[in-house]
């Protein structure tokens, strides 16, 4: 037995707003038999005969919607909104229609589910897996859109589900068809599109409804657990499943995209239409491609920005992974933008650094001329770090390398030169003959020399020279094994038998 409440409604529907049997039935979710044991059957038989189609009838269930949410429209402007999808009966016919059908007060939406062209899509995400890249293993999952009327399908693959990924993926699909956009999109109650929602208190992603805007489409959540309600896209991502990713080979994500591709142009465009098996949904694309909207020929910004600021080592991490930065940007505030390919680092609204972006995880992508002025910077701090313990150990070493620059020698070889001198005879014997030098204005490293030499012969010291041993490790790791001087002593009672006279 119905319920009290649901044979009333059957019968307002019936009565006052002329809709037929088959309506009812769906929209309430009731089998037909029960709607035709509710009303009279004989009427139900003589008004059903007597009942013509009409141009208009593919039309209701938008002006039922469209009325819900703006009940004051004019009947004018909703002649001028079906005449855009494809009407083209007589205004005063749609008149007379759309005052039968006007609602008199509240009543819940009405869900279409025969969509005219151009005017729906639906979109979900679809979980195929992981996918290893490098160390990292990703997950890989399939964004989808299904245009409503005529079933073509956009499919691409991607490693992540967050907000921009999300943004960019729309992107593609527009692209896919055509540069077009329906006017409506019906999604579930994802994070990227819906933040929260308590009720009939929806709260939106707020760069999702810029996105929308942007490009001019509505972004509509289909009710909580009525996942039917996008029942297409639904059954879309399961024929992905089944008639592309099964068995399916391919080398890397770009590889998989360009088969995703071609299969959704092919395969899936030859596939019959499911509302008039006569024709295929290629064909069914064709007649509402113009109908789409037009998409916003400016690309919305869909990058990754993050602001971070550089380490005490010169590189900015991004998803598990460390990028390299100029050197002279440690402890600066940067932004980094990034997208499927590539990610740029911005200091002050310059550039600062560009990379290909890496999906591995712990991989360090540096840029060669960041590392070269870091080792060039590090050579430059030896020789101060080398000018500071001259200077400390001997104070005369500095007025010595600077007149020694000034006459174009060679400042570096003749900083090593003097800390060698410091190592073999000291700070003080050191100062002594560079105040020398410097008095006598000698001041050349091989002057210094000789007189660290002459004063050595004079006090009688003994300066230590370095052993300089060959790099050959087989050399300089050997040992020089002692040999038996038992031959010797053979060899030289063999020399005294040969001297002995008596054997002559």
């Amino acid at each position: 037995m119905l319920d009290r409440s649901i044979e009333s409604e059957i019968l307002r529907l019936w009565h006052a707003e002329k809709w037929p049997v088959g309506t009812i039935a769906r929209e309430l979710r009731v089998h037909h038999s029960a709607v035709r044991r509710v009303i009279n059957p004989q009427e139900v038989n003589s008004s059903e005969k007597k009942r013509r189609p009409s141009k208009v009838d593919p039309y209701v269930p938008f002006i039922l919607e469209t009325l819900e949410k703006f009940p004051r429209v004019k009947a004018s402007r909703l002649f001028d909104m079906v005449r855009q999808r494809g009407f083209d009966g007589k205004p005063s016919q749609f008149r007379a229609i759309v005052a039968s059908i006007r609602p008199s007060g509240h009543r819940e939406a009405y869900l279409r589910l025969r969509t005219l062209p151009g005017d729906q899509g639906q979109v979900d995400w679809g979980h195929f897996g992981r996918i290893q890249i490098g160390r990292a293993s990703r997950p890989l999952v399939a964004f989808v859109i299904v245009l409503s009327y005529s079933r073509a399908i956009f499919l691409r693959f991607y490693l992540s589900q967050n907000t921009e990924q999300f943004l960019r993926a729309h992107e593609h699909a527009f692209e896919h068809f055509g540069a077009r956009v329906p006017r409506v999109l019906l999604y579930d109650n994802l994070k990227s599109a819906v933040l929260e929602r308590s009720a009939g208190a929806i709260r939106f992603n707020p760069v999702f409804l810029a996105f929308a805007g942007h490009h001019r489409f509505e972004a509509r959540p289909v009710a909580v657990a009525r996942g039917n309600e996008k029942g297409r896209v639904e059954r879309a991502i399961q024929y992905v499943r089944t008639r592309f990713f099964e068995a399916r080979r391919f080398s890397d994500l770009a590889d998989l995209n360009r088969q995703a591709t071609q299969w959704s142009l092919s395969i899936a465009m030859e596939r019959p239409w499911p509302e008039d098996k006569r024709i295929t949904v290629a064909e069914a694309f064709e007649h509402e491609k113009d109908k789409l909207l037009p998409a916003n020929p400016e690309p919305f910004p869909c990058e990754d920005r993050v602001e971070t600021t550089v380490g005490k080592t010169p590189y900015v991490r991004f998803d598990r992974n460390d990028y390299s930065v100029p050197h002279t940007l440690r402890g600066k505030p940067v932004v980094i933008f990034v997208d499927e390919a590539s990610l740029r680092v911005l200091h002050e609204g310059k550039i600062v650094a560009e990379h290909r972006r890496s999906w591995d995880q712990a991989a360090q992508i540096e840029d060669l001329a960041h590392i070269d002025r870091l080792r060039e910077e590090k050579r430059a701090a030896t020789k101060s770090s080398n000018l500071d313990t001259l200077g400390h150990a001997t104070p005369s070493a500095i007025p010595f390398l600077e007149i020694a620059a000034k006459r174009g020698g060679p400042l570096g070889r003749t900083t090593r030169d003097l800390k060698e001198l410091l190592r073999l005879y000291g700070a003080t014997v050191l100062e002594s003959a560079l105040r020398e030098a410097l008095e006598s204005d000698l001041a050349h490293i091989q002057a210094l020399r000789h007189i660290l030499e002459r004063d050595r012969r004079e006090s009688g010291r003994v300066v230590p020279r370095p052993l300089l041993l060959p790099d050959d490790p087989r050399l300089r790791d050997s040992f020089v094994k002692p040999h038996d001087i038992s031959t010797y002593d053979r060899l030289i009672h063999t020399e005294d038998a040969d001297d002995d006279p008596a054997k002559d």
